[in-house]
């Protein structure tokens, strides 16, 4: 490899955006020591507030160690030459088999980002299981047996290979025969993710958790009632076993168009009342009528359109092939370098994503307490939210802006009564 400024910027890089996700970590853990927030006395008791708190310390000593041991496995396997050496024993395989020109350099480019993407999913096997079947497991929350782990694991990569694959294929074609492929690959990308947030809840989600129709009764009648009132088109609320998985609930809102789908966990209907359940309903909707759907696609093409800019520019610096000890340059091993390279920038990113995230949570909250005139629900339906799911609820603020995507359930709950008395919330 070459020590040029290639290779020591993007070490830096790198190394500067673990360390400060460390430094946000640690002082996430050292808020762990703050009292109960008044907001949550009465449904948080000691023991509950305890257990959240070696939750959360668990899981973060966990993430800790992974990214330790994936930072060293990135900068051992580039210090000994790997990614020229796997490059180069990929092109002797696709030498021998008599892969060349254009198709030849697609056949090898999913070869070699093919086994590097399985080399990083085996690596991360003994972590998700730890976390699924040790942490999960430890404090409640793991529902899923061993079996349906190891199906799960087998359909993702069964969806991987049928949707990347060829998808990859596109893109390296794109980058090898077209001018200005970084304009077309960045269509190509956007139309395909946008057809797969359209069919995901009909084709894809159906894989991996059954959803039925929400049953006839009250609760149907009251979401259905709220739905008119916001001037909402619902066609499906759906109940989701997520019990088959963990006992953590939730709701959710994907897709759009005639295939939206709104969703609810069941372990959420079995813990709340029909005016909670009614308003994070209401919630959901907040997002669709705050048009936070559409502004997200929205980012997500932009942030997409430059990512793909940048990778038009970085697959012809031959010092980033020099870096990494390549000696030939191409477009499929430049996408591996490229993502690497843009790893600290695509940290960057979320958090800026995330400070907009949060400030969609507040606005849907905000939504949902107006629509159905009870903010109380709303703010009982967090409560209960963050007691069963071992939420951490005293999150250190840099640690919220570097990470969180939802704002700290306190600072939601004071939001919602800040409504209630008349005051502007934040």
């Amino acid at each position: 490899m070459q020590y040029n400024v290639w290779f020591f910027g993007i070490v830096l890089g790198v190394f500067l955006m673990w360390k400060l996700d460390l430094i946000v970590t640690l002082l996430n853990l050292k808020s762990l020591g703050d009292p109960i927030p008044v907001e949550l006395a009465g449904v948080v008791d000691a023991e509950a507030y305890a257990k959240s708190q070696d939750y959360t310390r668990e899981k973060a000593v966990l993430g800790i160690g992974e990214g330790i041991f994936t930072l060293l496995v990135l900068f051992v396997f580039w210090w000994l030459g790997g990614f020229g050496w796997l490059d180069e024993k990929v092109r002797a395989f696709a030498e021998v088999r008599g892969w060349r020109g254009t198709s030849g350099m697609i056949f090898t480019g999913i070869c070699y980002i093919g086994l590097l993407v399985v080399a990083l999913q085996l690596l991360a096997v003994p972590f998700d299981l730890y976390r699924t079947f040790g942490i999960e497991e430890r404090y409640g929350f793991n529902q899923t047996t061993f079996a349906t782990w190891c199906l799960d694991q087998g359909k993702g990569a069964v969806l991987g290979v049928l949707l990347g694959v060829p998808l990859l294929a596109a893109v390296l074609w794109i980058f090898e025969s077209v001018p200005m492929a970084w304009l077309w690959g960045w269509l190509l990308v956007t139309a395909f993710s946008l057809l797969l947030s359209y069919v995901a809840p009909t084709w894809i989600m159906p894989w991996f958790n059954r959803f039925e129709p929400l049953p006839d009764g009250e609760l149907k009648e009251e979401i259905y009632t709220m739905a008119r009132q916001c001037n909402f088109p619902l066609t499906d609320v759906s109940v989701m076993d997520g019990s088959k998985r963990s006992s953590k609930s939730n709701a959710f809102f994907t897709g759009f168009g005639k295939n939206k789908r709104i969703a609810l966990f069941d372990t959420l209907i079995e813990r709340h009342t029909t005016a909670e359940l009614v308003a994070v309903l209401a919630h959901e909707i907040g997002h669709y009528q705050k048009k936070h759907i559409i502004k997200g696609m929205a980012l997500g093409i932009l942030t997409t359109g430059a990512m793909f800019l940048l990778l038009g520019i970085v697959l012809r610096q031959p010092g980033i092939y020099a870096a990494f000890g390549v000696k030939t340059m191409s477009p499929y091993v430049g996408f591996v370098l490229f993502a690497i390279l843009f790893g600290p920038v695509s940290e960057l990113l979320q958090v800026m994503s995330n400070v907009i995230s949060r400030k969609h949570e507040f606005e849907a909250d905000a939504y949902a307490a107006e629509v159905t005139g009870d903010g109380a629900a709303m703010g009982d339906a967090l409560k209960k939210l963050s007691k069963n799911n071992l939420s951490h609820l005293t999150p250190h603020p840099w640690y919220v802006f570097w990470h969180a995507t939802h704002p700290p359930v306190v600072e939601r709950i004071r939001a919602i009564e800040a409504m209630g008395a008349g005051q502007v919330p934040h």
